[in-house]
């Protein structure tokens, strides 16, 4: 086994016994970023320099016998939304090219302070809005099983990365589905969490009442080592609540007698791929087996979740993307006869065709005369799908279904039909609805060789609980050893 593809809790083992040193670590990534990511794109910059840098500073660290940070010495990498200070950071748009933050995120800050070595940044649909990374102004990342497909979307660069053993974890943004369902594509776990349980200050913003930060990984362990850095308040963001942070690997138990477990019946209905629907309930019955209670209940207004996002989110994006001028952030270099003219010309040039849409529609929907019709009403259907897992949660523990209707489909093949692309998302926008938190890990292949997800959903601020159903079932299976064939 090549040191990249060693888990995090792996490689800090071997790091403690002075098996191997911070500089091999981090030199096997950039050994296999150079070999792979061509045929990728899942970094669109790296931190070559520095990262070596720091690796030897931290093995120096070791020699002499300091106490280190519990990330010392592991390579990671970062979707291009979070600010790094010092280091370009774009959104995979070409409106803020050019744009070198002063300060990092509160995530990346928690995880430097832990001594995690930044190898690069990652690709991302353009500010976040698409399911395929196809929106991204430094073009698609592909599915590291098929690269003639699609990684997911829009965390599918740090899907990507982690499944093809490039970075050893890698943090993404989930707003309606953007971490669940690359880790699904691309067969590996990835955490959404409880809205407000990680800062977004520093991560540029898509839709603000419903982006959240989580890992991806390469199995649950390393969700949990990675949660206990990131999780808790921060002065600096307002939404983030004064809820105890619990410490995540105590709740990696393999024990699931007693559990109960909810499998919602519209998530295995019209849209879900056959195949798909199979894997995950074969899946679910290894749960029963090893003694927890399976039962079917209902979330009737699961249906109406797209609808519901594709209304309340581009009126977000519309309010938050009206900062992005040209003169503040990114370039200014647009010959224009007066400022008006500067905006139209900097913003029909700086943005892509998918915000463009977005922007118009959230616009549109606020707009006098519409806001009542629309914003409001999508609004108050929000409110009765949280109601739904309310009701479902007094009935069971977790929740189970698929993460994606379908497998990763081929490059280009959603890319001109904007509502079939919006689909991709069905059974994981109506957690992001409700602000609470859902799991996606491996459970198993199509007859195309192409991963499938299991998607767990739990009641607010119980990541601890969802550590624990994960870690079960992946000490039930196996599927989440198995890795991609890039050479």
């Amino acid at each position: 086994m090549s040191l990249n593809e060693l888990t995090i809790h792996e490689a800090r083992a071997k790091l403690a016994k002075k098996e191997v040193s911070a500089l091999e670590l981090t030199q096997s990534c950039f050994e296999r970023i150079e070999k792979v990511d061509s045929k990728l794109n899942a970094f669109i910059s790296l931190n070559k320099k520095e990262a070596l840098k720091e690796a030897g500073k931290i093995d120096e660290q070791i020699a002499k016998g300091k106490a280190l940070g519990v990330f010392a010495g592991i390579p990671m990498a970062l979707k291009d939304v979070f600010c790094t200070k010092g280091i370009e950071t774009t959104a995979c748009s070409n409106i803020l090219k050019g744009f070198v933050p002063p300060y990092d995120a509160t995530t990346v800050s928690k995880l430097k302070e832990q001594g995690t070595i930044l190898l690069g940044k990652l690709n991302t649909d353009e500010f976040t809005c698409g399911a395929s990374t196809e929106t991204s102004c430094f073009g698609p990342t592909k599915c590291p099983w098929d690269t003639d497909r699609v990684a997911g979307g829009s965390s599918g660069g740090s899907a990507a990365a982690v499944s093809a053993d490039e970075a050893f974890f890698t943090l993404g943004t989930d707003t309606g589905g953007s971490i669940r369902q690359p880790a699904a594509l691309c067969g590996c776990s990835g955490l959404k969490v409880t809205y407000g349980r990680v800062s977004r200050f520093g991560v540029i913003s898509m839709a603000s009442s419903w982006d959240t930060i989580g890992p991806l990984a390469k199995d649950v362990e390393d969700l949990a080592l990675i949660m206990n850095v990131i999780a808790g308040p921060d002065q600096r963001d307002a939404t983030t609540p004064q809820v105890k942070v619990s410490d995540y690997t105590k709740s990696l138990k393999a024990d699931v007698k007693g559990l109960k477990i909810g499998v919602p019946k519209e998530y295995f209905g019209e849209g879900v791929e056959k195949e798909t629907a199979k894997i995950v309930r074969d899946a679910i019955k290894e749960f029963e087996k090893a003694g927890a209670i399976v039962k079917e209940v209902s979330l009737p207004y699961t249906k109406y979740g797209v609808a519901v996002y594709y209304v309340v989110m581009p009126s977000e994006v519309s309010s938050n993307m009206a900062r992005y001028d040209n003169i503040r952030y990114g370039s200014s270099k647009v010959e224009a006869e007066d400022l008006i003219d500067h905006y139209f010309k900097a913003r029909a040039k700086g943005f892509g065709p998918e915000m463009k849409r977005r922007i118009m529609i959230g616009a549109y929907a606020l707009s006098a005369g519409y806001y009542d019709a629309y914003y409001l009403k999508a609004q108050k259907v929000r409110t009765l799908i949280i109601n739904d897992f309310n009701q479902a949660f007094s009935e069971v523990d977790v929740l189970m279904a698929p993460t994606s209707p379908f497998p990763a489909f081929k490059l280009g093949e959603k890319a001109n039909d904007p509502l079939a692309m919006y689909l991709a998302d069905a059974l994981t926008i109506p957690a992001s609805a409700a602000g609470i938190p859902a799991l996606s890990v491996p459970c198993g292949f199509s007859k195309d060789k192409l991963p499938i997800g299991l998607q767990i959903i739990a009641p607010q601020f119980r990541e601890d609980l969802l550590m624990q159903v994960g870690f079960a079932y992946q000490n039930l299976s196996d599927w989440h050893k198995q890795k991609p064939d890039l050479d």
